[in-house]
């Protein structure tokens, strides 16, 4: 059978409930519904690690964020281990990533492992976007998502011979400060629907998910709304206006990345590549579009952790699939490599979830999915420093507010604390449960299986959390 070209388009920041194939009350992205058609759905991917950097090196390697390195926003990747990338490079590949890297720059930073490299600086800008490469610095004019795919297109036009490739196609888009092009400036306004959550005032939760300065009404700022808001308007008022004016940069940047999604599509159509190509589209997490009250990512929350996953791949999945299983991040590399007939490298985490589309033999599915936050009370959203543990139905959370030594992380000024969400009857996870007595026998196997991940995973318990009974 040949090998799939392999297509991965990834965002920053997108949300899958901002895309309709999610069942969106907000927008409409068509050309992302269309992969979802032509392939598959999936319902849970999630990232193990919240944050734009630690998600795309979880993606590269493989690996979770302890193990290669990408912590935090400010540790960058050593590019010289093994990718998923640099594998199909050895094997016959052609590769290429062009767009957002943000994982570090200069020596030992730089993206390794591709034929061709052409990135933006740090997390990029929306118009006229500086691009470093093999070649230097140099300036793109226009609107960074079409001068992404451009440029990622070109690469793959300019071609020869038969030898299958893979192309990473990575955009800034949508990220803060969400500006959009002329093209869609303007096409959402009032009123855009307000999550069933939006008023939610976190109570029942711990004092570390309500330390988080991720408030639409007290956090966003002019600068990301482009305008003052009006004066003389009450806390639930200007929260409300600030969620309008957020949301409509927001979908507008997100429309502009669908029809780019639908470019790349009519461009393998065209070439007669669609049949023989694993198209992938996703984020690098979620996103809270006022959910909680919140915006932005990085806590162990649903609309933080679950990433949307399209994927298409024609020749070998049927279409019109709803995978309802546990996927992560960390499971990419080992599909990708499976699909294209590459042996993974031995300290690739995860599993590959292609035999679950294909219906052939393969790895048992996922009990659950271990996640950690390592960033602790950063400058700008003070999150709190985590990890948990998620199955099908529950979710255990534990705060050990602990920098461990981070860059730019605070000291731990806090004690431990517990969350537990019973997502059957709580999806919206509202009802913290962890002191409910109806709960106690579920809580104390979440915390034994957390446990017996971290030690799977070869991760280590923050010292603050006892050993829990049963291990």
């Amino acid at each position: 059978m040949r090998r799939p070209n392999i297509v991965l388009i990834l965002t920053d920041d997108h949300a899958a409930h901002a895309i309709s194939a999610y069942g969106s009350v907000v927008n409409r992205t068509p050309r992302i519904d269309e992969i979802a058609g032509l392939g598959a759905r999936f319902d849970h991917c999630f990232a193990t690690n919240a944050l734009c950097s630690p998600s795309r090196a979880s993606i590269l390697t493989g690996t979770y964020s302890h193990v290669n390195g990408v912590t935090t926003l400010e540790t960058p990747i050593d590019a010289g281990q093994p990718t998923f990338v640099s594998l199909l490079r050895e094997s016959g590949y052609r590769t290429a990533i062009v767009g957002k890297w943000h994982m570090g720059e200069g020596p030992g930073h730089d993206p390794e492992g591709f034929d061709h490299w052409d990135v933006l600086i740090d997390q990029g800008e929306y118009v006229d976007p500086r691009f470093l490469s093999a070649g230097g610095l140099r300036t793109e004019p226009g609107y960074a998502t079409d001068v992404i795919t451009d440029l990622a297109l070109r690469w793959a036009d300019g071609l020869d011979g038969d030898d299958p490739w893979c192309l990473l196609i990575c955009h800034k888009a949508p990220h803060r400060p969400w500006t959009p092009d002329a093209e869609h400036a303007g096409m959402y306004a009032d009123p855009i629907p307000v999550p069933a959550t939006f008023t939610d005032d976190l109570t029942g939760r711990s004092s570390s998910a309500r330390r988080a300065a991720m408030r639409i009404a007290e956090h966003l700022t002019a600068d990301d709304l482009k305008r003052d808001p009006p004066d003389g308007l009450s806390y639930e008022e200007l929260a409300l206006w600030k969620y309008q004016r957020y949301m409509e940069d927001y979908l507008a940047v997100v429309a502009s990345v669908d029809d780019n999604v639908g470019r790349v599509v009519d461009w393998l159509r065209e070439r007669g590549d669609i049949e023989d190509t694993l198209l992938m589209y996703c984020s690098d997490q979620g996103f809270f579009l006022g959910d909680h009250g919140w915006f932005d990512k990085r806590l162990m929350y649903e609309e933080s952790l679950r990433m949307p996953l399209v994927l298409s791949y024609p020749r070998r999945v049927p279409a019109g699939q709803e995978h309802t299983g546990i996927v992560t991040n960390v499971d990419f590399a080992r599909t990708l490599l499976e699909a294209a007939g590459v042996p993974a490298h031995p300290r690739m985490q995860g599993r590959s979830f292609l035999a679950d589309l294909t219906g052939e033999p393969g790895p048992a599915p996922a009990e659950g999915m271990y996640y950690r936050y390592w960033e602790h009370d950063d400058v700008w959203h003070k999150a709190p420093a985590h990890y948990g543990y998620r199955t099908a139905r529950y979710k255990i959370i534990y705060y050990y507010n602990d920098g461990l030594g981070l860059p730019g992380t605070g000291p731990a000024t806090y004690p431990g604390e517990w969350e537990l969400y019973d997502l059957e009857t709580d999806p919206e996870e509202l009802r913290n449960v962890y002191l409910d007595p109806a709960y106690l026998e579920v809580r104390e196997e979440l915390k034994v299986r957390l446990w017996r991940a971290q030690a799977e995973l070869g991760d280590r318990p923050h010292p603050g959390q006892p050993v829990p009974e049963g291990v």
